[in-house]
């Protein structure tokens, strides 16, 4: 890419791959600031739910973005992008190597193509389709819009429903303001990308070492106090990985050894859907990290991927 881009630095991959371990080192070893991808973390409620770099690990390079939303106010893909490329800015300003770390996508894609300019949805189409059955509205979406129906499954209330509400409200499919999408910077750095996609056999057993970690660390008491501020359930700090099964076992519906098996499971579902994503999604020329990065010499051998040509 052309030298006169400022570089970028993005680390991506599954939960428990070792991103935030890999991001410290390279911080440290090429003057760095990391900057927060992941949706989780950046809830001030969830320092240990969502697995956060520690105030000591915080404390040995520049971290940016973590805990700096408070859970009542969910936080988008476009309010995240905002964000962040304040802090890339700011990085770059001070002769810093802006890094991003985060298993997002969403929040990635965002960020570096732009966001689709779809006009306000009419209120009255939208509280009529969110009100109408998922089976209903994906019928209509078929006919509105088959394209969209075609990628999308066909029980999936939230997301048949945008794409429903989009074409009846703008005249247009989502594809077509999809096409349109404005405000990415990924024409306009020298980003350099590593994908961790390490065995899964190692990554299922670090998920599952995390989440019993978590709740010696307090996990429980962490999710006690966020349950007693009493918002909505729907909010995505609600919903979070740890946050519904640590909930139920505080409700009295499960036992202790239950709720680290169902937190366990949980952890390694989302792990698997995150590896399959980043496996396939990411752009074919963005490297794939695939060794465990515990491996003697693999951390090293990441870093010098990240710097090689700074």
């Amino acid at each position: 890419m052309a030298k006169s881009r400022p570089p970028l630095a993005l680390i991506a991959g599954p939960t428990a791959s070792g991103k935030s371990a890999l991001a410290l080192r390279l911080a440290q070893a090429a003057n760095g600031v990391v900057i927060n991808a992941d949706s989780a973390q950046i809830y001030a409620d969830l320092a240990i739910v969502a697995a956060s770099p520690t105030r000591e690990e915080q404390g040995e390079a520049p971290h940016r973005l973590y805990g700096v939303r408070d859970g009542a106010q969910a936080c988008s893909a476009a309010d995240w992008a905002a964000m962040a490329k304040r802090e890339i800015a700011l990085a770059l300003e001070d002769d810093r190597l802006p890094i991003l770390v985060g298993g997002t996508g969403l929040y990635l894609r965002t960020l570096l193509e732009g966001i689709a300019p779809i006009p306000d949805i009419d209120p009255e189409i939208r509280d009529a389709i969110r009100a109408a059955p998922v089976e209903e509205n994906y019928a209509a979406l078929r006919d509105a819009d088959p394209t969209a129906a075609k990628k999308l499954n066909s029980g999936d209330s939230l997301r048949v429903a945008r794409a429903l509400e989009v074409v009846r409200s703008t005249g247009h499919p989502l594809s077509y303001w999809q096409r349109r999408k404005e405000g990415g910077i990924g024409d306009d750095v020298d980003l350099r990308p590593l994908v961790l996609v390490p065995p899964r056999d190692w990554l299922i057993e670090r998920c599952d070492r995390r989440f019993a970690r978590m709740i010696d660390e307090g996990a429980i008491e962490e999710v006690a106090a966020l349950l007693e501020r009493g918002l909505d359930p729907a909010l995505p700090v609600m919903r979070a990985i740890g946050v519904p099964e640590i909930a139920a076992h505080l409700r009295g519906e499960t036992s202790r050894e239950a709720m680290i098996e169902a937190g366990r499971i949980a952890t390694r579902q989302y792990a698997k859907r995150q590896y399959t994503w980043f496996r396939h999604q990411p752009p074919e020329d963005w490297p794939r990290f695939t060794r465990a990065l515990d491996e003697e010499g693999a951390m090293e051998e990441a870093v010098a991927l990240l710097t090689q040509s700074l």
